[in-house]
């Protein structure tokens, strides 16, 4: 045996010893889907709202009441966690999370991990270009860095939720109860949720974009994962770690 496929092995165990049984994960897959599932309704009220009033009141208020935080170490903080969701960057932690997951003996999550990096900014592109709202006006906000796109929604929060989103998913329904799973937790938590925070803070996007993308990139999480149970019966189904029971014929 190959010191390669040694190291594959030994990390495929490790995650296999980590997985919870297959009726815990269906039950937390199941209780995370219906709390997204919730958003979906409103992301169509919200663009034809962005569509048809040119700009909101609480948009220009919001930004401001956050820019008004002036420490270094919150602007810090706010860079570094849009960081990742701009190129070269985003395309290169896409790929170490699809061969890591891969390496771990975890093929289907791999595939669609895959999935949620391209589905999600495909879909945010298309929105984009169809809605048409300008990015905020230097000359009414602090603008850190001039992007040229269009502003509605935001793709770097589509982004998260599509890869971040769904490699929480994957910790919350596949591993047990322990540090690593709460560290896990609480990391990509943490990023889901302050990259809104980030993006207008850095005056890039207004609240309302944010806003747009996390409602969104809900329902796009919600078709990946969707995709996942799917194919989990399906492709892969003896894969080393977190297998299934295949699809009956």
């Amino acid at each position: 045996m190959t010191m390669l496929k040694k190291v594959a092995v030994a990390a495929s165990q490790a995650v296999q010893a980590e997985a919870a049984p297959a009726p815990v994960r269906r039950y937390r897959a199941l209780m995370v889907r219906g709390t997204l599932v919730v958003f979906v309704a409103a992301f169509a009220v919200l663009t034809l709202l962005v569509k048809t009033i040119p700009s909101f009141a609480f948009d220009l208020q919001i930004t401001k009441a956050i820019q008004m935080i002036h420490f270094p170490a919150f602007t810090w903080l706010m860079n570094a966690i849009s960081w990742p969701g701009f190129v070269p960057q985003s395309i290169i932690i896409s790929a170490l999370i699809v061969v890591l997951l891969f390496c771990f003996g975890l093929h289907w999550e791999a595939v669609v991990a895959l999935v949620g990096a391209v589905f999600p900014t495909a879909v945010n592109l298309l929105v984009k270009d169809l809605v048409g709202r300008p990015r905020p006006d230097s000359s009414l906000v602090n603008v850190y860095a001039a992007v040229t796109d269009y502003s509605f929604p935001s793709g770097h929060v589509m982004f998260y939720l599509g890869v971040f989103g769904f490699v929480w998913f994957l910790a919350f329904t596949l591993l047990k109860h322990s540090i690593k799973r709460t560290l896990l937790l609480v990391l990509f938590g943490i990023l889901i949720a302050l990259v809104g925070v980030s993006r207008i803070y850095v005056g890039e996007h207004w609240a309302s974009d944010v806003l747009g993308a996390y409602l969104l990139g809900s329902v796009t999480l919600v078709a990946i994962i969707q995709f996942y149970i799917w194919g989990k019966t399906r492709f892969f189904v003896h894969q080393p770690a977190a297998p299934t029971e295949p699809q009956p014929k």
